[in-house]
């Protein structure tokens, strides 16, 4: 349970250790950061409301680099709207990077609009459609272009639709940072212990993988500062995720690297990551996500709370959808 991890220090100690004991230590330990910290009461957070503006938050490629102002447009954005456009995208849509290839997006033959964006446009909502005629769909190998065909499909169907998060499966990395609520970070000088919507990441510092990690949702997690960045290499996840919100496939090979980094005077947080995956992509790509400094306007008491993702979470419309995690047996 969230609360336990973040209420109960003896038990994220009990944690840390037994998962240290494979992960030689090759440096001294690490100080803690709490600029990555915040309060109980607030989170790295993708949601704006009226009273939050990203211009005052975000580095100004983010809203006005020329890939993306060029690539908005080209979906048919009025020009006049293009600001408002991408501000309404980074909620829950990674930025392509300054040069080279980037992630899985939509194409001007199906936008993808989530609400803000469909609000703005004066759209109906949608649900993600990949371009595979872009470089990014390009960069596939055959069978993970099929298995989007196949995805494609099923959403201009009007089926299967929504994202793995949106079903309550835990995401994997890097569509770990896909979800727009709050990230939370917990610092010891071991390890940073990343939190959103109740899914747990932990990140071991200064040390070396180990020989064989088991695949798992999350995979093994080393990390560093490389001055006033946290640096995160992870191996060892399972297939049982997507790498994005297009439900793009991978194999275990799957590497990435995240950078984390406070920027603008402690009001934003600048992400990104590379993928690399010699099973699934010809070629590494990279991603940048922003998340700002906010109150958790998510809770009824304004603190980080326990997840409830699966409560009433039905298939009511019979879509197709991945059902909601189940526990076969009690948990107590």
């Amino acid at each position: 349970m969230v609360h336990s991890l973040f209420n109960k220090a003896g038990v994220l100690v009990f944690a840390f250790a037994g998962s240290l004991t494979m992960l030689p230590a090759v440096a001294a330990d690490t100080p803690a950061r709490p600029s990555l910290m915040l309060p109980a009461t607030a989170g790295w957070t993708a949601f704006t409301t009226r009273m939050t503006d990203p211009d005052d938050y975000l580095p100004d490629d983010y809203l006005h680099g020329g890939a993306s102002i060029e690539r908005a447009l080209s979906l048919g954005v009025p020009s006049d709207k293009v600001d408002a456009y991408l501000q309404g995208r980074v909620f829950n849509e990674w930025i392509p990077p300054a040069s080279g290839i980037g992630p899985i997006s939509d194409g001007p033959l199906h936008p993808f609009y989530n609400n803000g964006v469909a609000q703005m446009l004066r759209k109906n909502p949608t649900y993600r459609v990949a371009d595979l005629t872009a470089e990014a769909g390009k960069n596939l190998m055959p069978w993970a272009a099929d298995a989007l065909k196949a995805q494609n499909a099923l959403v201009l169907a009007n089926r299967n639709g929504e994202t793995r998060q949106a079903r309550c499966w835990e995401t994997g990395v890097p569509d770990f940072h896909e979800d727009p609520h709050s990230l939370y970070f917990i610092q010891t000088p071991k390890e940073v212990v990343m939190i959103n919507a109740g899914r747990v990441r932990h990140v071991f510092l200064n040390v070396l993988h180990s020989r064989n990690p088991v695949p798992s949702w999350y995979g093994e997690s080393v990390g560093h500062y490389d001055g006033d960045t946290l640096v995160v290499d992870t191996v060892g996840l399972n297939q049982s995720t997507f790498v994005d919100g297009y439900r793009t496939p991978h194999t275990t090979q799957l590497h990435v690297i995240e950078r984390f980094r406070v920027i603008n005077d402690g009001k934003a947080l600048d992400t990104s990551f590379t993928v690399d995956d010699p099973g699934t992509f010809y070629k590494p790509w990279s991603a940048r996500r922003p998340r700002y400094r906010s109150r958790n306007l998510t809770t009824v008491s304004g603190r980080m709370e326990e997840d409830t993702c699966p409560a009433g979470n039905e298939d009511r419309f019979n879509q197709g959808f991945d059902p909601v995690p189940t526990a076969g047996t009690p948990d107590f």
